[in-house]
């Protein structure tokens, strides 16, 4: 089968699906581009700060993606194209889009706080803090994750490496440009772009060679930073520039895929069971980011709802910034099933993994247009990078700002607006919240990590569709486009929670294992919790 028919029809659904079933969405949650949003009642020039639409739509989409969606298809396509390619499509549409665009506007109508704030209203105190223990716990899976992702990148391709550093700086004279200058946006964009292009030129003749060990240091320090200061500083402008490398690297890659159309050669569908994985729950978590993450209800929640300028922004953000990431999630599927069998298998264990995987593919697209295939692998792999790394901070920042809320009920004093301080100032709440993160990424489990992250990850899925159903149902409205989903999302991730429990303690992988044993616990509870919730609300 030609793999131009994959990319054709997921175009073609998720255009529609944003003009209509995002449309409806809209009017379902009576977006009012009048109301005040949080980022201008609270604006305080750190967190709470006004975005342009193409500003926060870039942080945003660079937080969302990372590396999971090129990763979680890439690693599903052993189950066969057909099964990996409809939860994307179907998932993103009706499952991750509307799990984004509903934790942003609910967050929103909460003074933009995350969403564990939401459940607070609508399953009590002890509600919030097990979610927030459990969201807090989550992140600590992201953060090594994308921190064993950039490293293992950096070491396989050191010119990312040279090239994301340099992309920093150009952020920060971009940063101070537009917000503290007031420069053209355009000039300023056009510029901050060039000079993008200027640091892959350097970071391709000036390989930064460095050990893993020494990257994933490099890292946590960087988030730590990242994490605590202003994020129109860094986090805004470099969000915003390095979006236009992944529009560049999906619309280069959609050109070279129409001109090459490559042949699919893996099967359709392999079994129900592969190996020691079956199709259900391993499937649904293992493509996370690309059909539906919890983890964007965080970055939802946590960054975008503070930073949105008028609520029927969040149709484009939410909605739409969902749907390209599912459209990443497809090109990554492509670059996988397009390779023989044993070949997939071969880069897949013993030559680097799912990003290898993808750079070889979109060199060979973007090669068509005319770059040299060993550009292409450069650039494909700083991009994953540039926006693994992207996720990493935002994983931090989300982090800290959960961790104060825990101890927030701890403190009794206000600001001046009347809202809690919390007790935990943001440097010890990030240095607490960096620190197992970063034993999990040296600890040599790797990848390991993943498959319990994606469980976790699309469990907080479910509970922030909960939160936003029981918020909808409160406020007299329908609330079954969001129910369904997560009574799916309930099933797989239950079921998943328990399986790598068990794997990972016949595997000799103790930390993984009692992690994922807690996490299991804390869903069952949180679960109960929920239904009883929903039932309250719905009587």
């Amino acid at each position: 089968m030609n793999s131009l028919v994959l990319i054709v029809i997921a175009i073609i659904a998720f255009i529609v699906a944003y003009l209509t079933y995002g449309k409806w969405l809209a009017g379902k949650f009576g977006l009012d581009p009048t109301r005040p949003t949080p980022a201008h009642s609270m604006s305080d020039g750190v967190d709470y700060v006004p975005a342009k639409a193409p500003i926060l739509l870039g942080h945003h989409f660079a937080s969302i993606a990372g590396a999971a969606p090129i990763v979680g298809p890439i690693a599903a396509a052993t189950f066969g194209w057909i099964p990996a390619y409809l939860w994307i499509v179907f998932g993103g549409i009706f499952f991750g889009a509307v799990h984004d665009f509903g934790s942003i506007v609910a967050s929103v109508r909460h003074k933009g706080k995350s969403i564990g704030v939401v459940i607070n209203d609508t399953m009590g105190k002890t509600g919030k803090l097990l979610f927030n223990i459990f969201a807090w716990l989550t992140l600590i899976l992201v953060i090594a994750v994308f921190a064993i992702i950039i490293a293992n990148t950096f070491v396989a391709t050191p010119q990312a490496g040279t090239a994301s550093i340099l992309f920093m700086a150009v952020a920060l004279c971009f940063g101070f440009g537009v917000y503290r200058k007031n420069l053209p946006m355009f000039i300023t964009t056009v510029i901050g772009v060039a000079l993008l292009l200027v640091c892959i030129w350097v970071g391709i003749m000036f390989p930064l060679k460095l050990s893993f060990s020494t990257w994933v240091t490099l890292e946590m320090l960087y988030v730590f930073v990242a994490s605590v200061i202003p994020v129109w500083v860094l986090l805004q402008p470099r969000d915003y520039l390095n979006s236009f490398l992944l529009y560049g690297l999906i619309v280069g890659s959609v050109i070279g895929l129409f001109l090459y159309h490559p042949t699919i050669q893996m099967t359709s569908y392999a079994g129900f069971k592969v190996g020691n994985n079956y199709l259900f729950p391993v499937l649904f978590v293992t493509i996370a980011c690309g059909a539906l993450s919890g983890f964007h209800s965080l970055v939802g929640s946590g960054t975008t709802s503070k930073q949105l300028d008028k609520e029927t922004d969040a149709r484009l953000i939410g909605y739409g910034g969902m749907l390209i990431e599912s459209l990443l999630a497809v090109v990554a599927l492509i670059t996988a099933v397009m390779l023989a069998p044993d070949i997939y298998k071969e880069i897949m264990t013993k030559g680097g993994g799912a990003v290898p995987v993808f750079a070889s593919g979109t060199a060979t697209f973007l090669a068509t247009l005319g770059i040299p295939v060993a550009t292409g692998k450069v650039f494909a792999s700083l991009v994953v990078s540039a926006f693994a790394l992207t996720s990493l901070d935002t994983a931090t920042r989300l982090g800290r700002y959960i961790l104060q809320e825990l101890f927030e009920s701890a403190s009794s004093n206000k600001d001046a607006k009347g809202e809690t301080i919390s007790s935990l100032n943001r440097y010890v709440a990030t240095i607490i919240t960096i620190i197992p993160g970063a034993y999990l990424a040296y600890s040599g489990q790797g990848m390991a990590i993943w498959p319990i992250f994606g469980a976790a990850n699309q469990l907080l899925a479910a509970l922030a569709l909960l939160a936003v159903s029981v918020w909808l149902i409160k406020s007299g409205k329908s609330s079954l486009f969001t129910q369904i989903p997560m009574y799916f999302i309930f099933s797989f991730t239950l079921t998943a929670l328990a399986l790598f429990s068990i794997n990972n303690f016949k595997a000799g992988h103790t930390a993984l294992a009692t992690l994922a044993v807690i996490l299991f616990i804390l869903a069952i509870v949180l679960v109960v919790f929920a239904l009883q919730a929903l039932k309250k609300s719905s009587n």
